[in-house]
């Protein structure tokens, strides 16, 4: 018990002195500042911004030709060039600006989805410029059955 007492007393007294070697209070010259340095890390504003990514479309009709636009700005100091955009399947055709969209401008892309398939889709959207890293685009939606027309009841008696 007395050697770890003395082991502990003697921990302290030498965290005690190498304390006291980093804060010298008698020199006069001494300042005694903390000075903590936090390096702000300036966000690089990207050259183009998309109002959204994702567009969802909850219920969508059968058989009804469907266009989802997504609208970008060329926030950047040159011009942006689309020099493609590829669809992650066949069921998705989309069109691109063909000329190159000048500072400050806005663009479309817009991108129709072949509704002749019922159910849930979620589709992707690669668009690469001149000025980022591919951008991914994403829609989503459910395709609902065409409504058959409702019959009458038949009006004939039974004779």
């Amino acid at each position: 018990m007395k050697i770890l007492f003395s082991t502990l007393l003697l921990f302290i007294g030498s965290v005690s002195f190498v304390s006291a070697q980093d804060h010298d209070h008698n020199d006069p010259n001494h300042k005694h500042t903390e000075v903590t340095k936090e390096k702000k890390v300036k966000k690089k504003k990207e050259p183009i911004t998309f109002k959204t990514l994702t567009i969802e479309a909850n219920s969508i009709t059968y058989g009804v030709d469907t266009t989802f636009t997504f609208t970008f700005k060329n926030t950047g100091k040159e011009p942006i060039i689309v020099s493609n955009v590829g669809t992650s399947c066949g069921c998705t055709k989309a069109k691109s600006p063909e000329a190159p969209v000048p500072p400050r401008k806005s663009a479309d892309i817009a991108v129709k989805y072949d509704t002749k398939r019922v159910g849930g889709f979620t589709k992707t959207i690669t668009v690469t410029t001149n000025v980022s890293e591919p951008i991914v685009l994403t829609i989503k939606g459910i395709v609902k059955p065409a409504e058959t027309p409702k019959t009458a009841p038949s009006t004939k008696s039974a004779e």
